[in-house]
């Protein structure tokens, strides 16, 4: 018996799945969305102009989500429609946490529909994990009205990657020791953080499976790929890294995040955002006279996938410059050319030690770009933060402005 035992919860379809419980339950609807061709979709404007969440009658069609509504009702002339309600989203998704952590109080919500859930110790008290999770997901369908899938295993990596195994309506389990006949022979594209650019470079060294991957020497891939190799190569041999969930990034330093309004396909429109991002984040450090010494960055691309790395920085800092450097280094580290919805910059490891570790490359350099964001930081604090800005963010009609990202601030 494994020593931890983990959950990972995905609420199978959510949006979908959400809308037809509502529709069913206030009997506006005479029928289950489910169980015909439907989609939520919406409109382009908005940016959601794209099919969101899928029936499994849908899939059967070759709808995919992420896909234009437009070339969704083309596939399959039929398809219900159903614009997104968020709010209802945000109601489903709380009533699923706190039904999570009525049984247990280690719950990380890692997105509005997925969780994951620590039960290590809880054998005496629920049985046997796989029959538990039978349980739960059971309890689930009957109280909420919803299905989820269920992945079991020792840590989070392998739970999620479980939990995303044959659907709807499963639970599934990865123990380190199922890795290699359960896991290993997947497509390597099925692996998590895998994005298509990673899988056709992957496929261009002759790497087609999960197994595959998780045989290479490291150094191969990280020739290839620098530090996000290493980070496959660790998953593929099922070494979790402990998959950081919202609360845990904004509970330990400051962060910004931002939902754009169409999608990002270019670094250098990327970069622009993760500066404005940067210098939201950088002047809440200063204001609080801390430092920080460790950068992340998460990404969220139009198929609705999270994805976040970070580095630790030589020595603590509350410099933009310095923090937006670790920002790109980060992104592109980890870009994978898939279009973007989603932007974060987050820090952690703040301290208030009160002074600047130099190095031996910062020279003067540093003294100077101190003195600017202090000066910055001044004039922003008694006129406004639009009242000076870069040059790169003036008369920008098509990227959004500094009072966007202010509104998107971290809590």
């Amino acid at each position: 018996m494994p020593e931890r035992i983990i959950f990972h919860i995905d609420v199978n379809s959510a949006f979908l799945s959400w809308t037809a419980c509502d529709l069913l339950l206030n009997k506006k609807l005479d029928y289950d969305l489910r169980d015909v061709p439907s989609i939520i979709g919406g409109n382009q404007e908005t940016r959601h102009g794209i099919v969101l969440a899928k029936s499994g009658p849908a899939k059967r069609y070759g709808i995919s989500t992420g896909e234009p509504v437009v070339d969704a009702k083309k596939k399959c002339p039929e398809l219900v429609i159903y614009p997104p309600d968020y709010d209802l989203y945000v109601r489903r998704s709380r009533d699923l946490m706190e039904l999570l952590k009525s049984l247990t109080p280690d719950v990380d919500q890692y997105s509005i529909d997925e969780a994951f859930c620590d039960f290590t110790g809880f054998e005496l008290l629920y049985g046997k994990p796989v029959v538990f999770a039978e349980q739960l997901r059971e309890k689930i369908k009957n109280e909420l009205g919803f299905t989820v899938n269920i992945g079991a295993s020792d840590n989070k990596l392998l739970a999620k990657m479980a939990s995303d195994f044959k659907k709807p309506d499963r639970v599934h389990t990865l123990f380190p020791w199922e890795i290699k006949e359960k896991m290993w022979p997947l497509p390597v594209g099925d692996l998590f953080f895998v994005g298509s650019s990673s899988k056709r470079k992957l496929k261009e060294l002759g790497i087609k499976t999960i197994g595959d991957l998780a045989c290479t020497d490291p150094d191969v891939l990280t020739t290839h790929f620098k530090s996000h190799g290493l980070t496959l190569w660790r998953y593929a041999n099922g070494y979790d890294l402990e998959l950081p969930t919202e609360d845990q990034i904004q509970n330990k330093g400051y962060g910004n995040s931002m939902t754009i309004r169409f999608d990002v396909t270019d670094s250098e429109t990327a970069k622009h955002y993760l500066l404005s991002l940067t210098e939201t984040v950088a002047s809440r450090i200063r204001a609080d006279k801390a430092m920080i010494s460790v950068v992340a960055v998460s990404i969220t691309d139009n198929d609705f996938r999270r994805y976040s790395h970070q580095m630790t920085l030589p020595a603590p800092t509350d410099i933009t410059d310095k923090i937006y450097k670790a920002a790109c280094r980060l992104f592109d580290e980890m870009w994978d050319e898939i279009p973007i919805r989603q932007l974060g910059v987050h820090t952690s490891r703040a301290t208030n030690e009160g002074y600047y570790q130099y190095d031996l490359f910062d020279g003067d350099r540093i003294d100077k770009l101190r003195a600017v964001d202090s000066a910055v930081d001044e004039i922003r604090s008694r006129y406004g933060f639009e009242y000076i800005k870069r040059a790169s963010f003036i008369d920008d009609d098509k990227r959004a402005g500094f009072s966007n990202f202010i509104k998107n601030v971290d809590k």
